[in-house]
């Protein structure tokens, strides 16, 4: 993956004139909730709902469909590594046909809450650490492609800009969505800066406001280091677990109207 830093001149064309807004929904189990899943359903266009793996149970995924068909967000899934005590953000080593199977494992069972309340399963997000994962690793990324094929073999899949994800999605015929984080801290070369280093996530709200104007209008975002590279994505991830998270949604949504941004589902 590379980053490019040059500045786009005053007056650039604009990247994208659309943008999905996703959240990363029902990741609760039984009596403990962290996600205000109603609330950001009234602001997102598209909601990647936990499947069991990271968090979320039945009951979680059934009411979180239901509330996004009422509301007609977009929904997906949300696939991780089983990994619920660790949130799915421990890296693991997962043989490639368990992996696959259990990517399958985790759509169809968001398929039946998703079809039960008059909707689908529209794409397909990794998260937390096989998000990270697949950036790189072509194994692992090939896992995760055959086990939407197996689910259904025309779901797209959304990930990181340049990863081994989407590279390999397209060839196996799946539309491949870039996606963009506003909270998220850059390296250089494009990827996101691990969650353990300092700065890993901008907790500005001001700051996450703008970069989601300028990740939208001209598909860039300032690095952790200072640089302007560029970051073009379909789909702009707004992280529900965030302390204000439903008022800070709210300000992006109505930020990127104001600037003439189109915010709607890509599914």
């Amino acid at each position: 993956m590379t980053a490019t830093t040059a500045t786009p001149p005053t007056g650039a064309t604009t990247a994208t004139t659309a943008i999905d807004l996703n959240a990363d929904l029902g990741e609760g189990f039984g009596r403990w909730e962290l996600t205000d899943d109603e609330r950001l359903l009234s602001v997102v266009t598209s909601a990647n709902v936990a499947c069991g793996f990271h968090a979320g149970d039945a009951a979680t995924m059934r009411r979180v469909c239901e509330l996004a068909a009422e509301r007609g967000v977009t929904i997906g899934a949300q696939v991780s590594y089983r990994d619920l005590a660790g949130f799915g953000r421990r890296a693991m080593d997962v043989p490639s046909a368990e992996l696959a199977a259990e990517v399958a494992y985790q759509i169809g069972a968001l398929e039946v809450f998703a079809r039960a309340a008059g909707a689908r399963v529209a794409y397909v997000k990794p998260h937390g650490a096989l998000y990270n994962r697949v950036v790189h690793d072509t194994e692992q990324a090939r896992a995760v492609v055959d086990g939407v094929r197996l689910a259904d073999a025309a779901l797209p899949v959304l990930g990181l800009p340049g990863s081994r994800l989407l590279e390999l999605a397209r060839e196996a015929g799946l539309p491949a969505v870039p996606e963009a984080f506003a909270d998220r801290a850059y390296t250089e070369e494009g990827t996101l800066v691990p969650r353990g280093r300092d700065g890993a996530v901008v907790s500005d709200p001001d700051a996450v406001v703008e970069r989601s104007v300028g990740l939208a209008r001209l598909g860039r975002v300032t690095s952790h280091a200072g640089s302007s590279i560029e970051v073009r994505a379909r789909s702009l991830c707004l992280h529900g677990d965030t302390p204000g998270a439903v008022e800070l949604a709210r300000r992006v949504r109505r930020r990127l109207e104001e600037s003439g941004v189109r915010v709607e589902a890509f599914a």
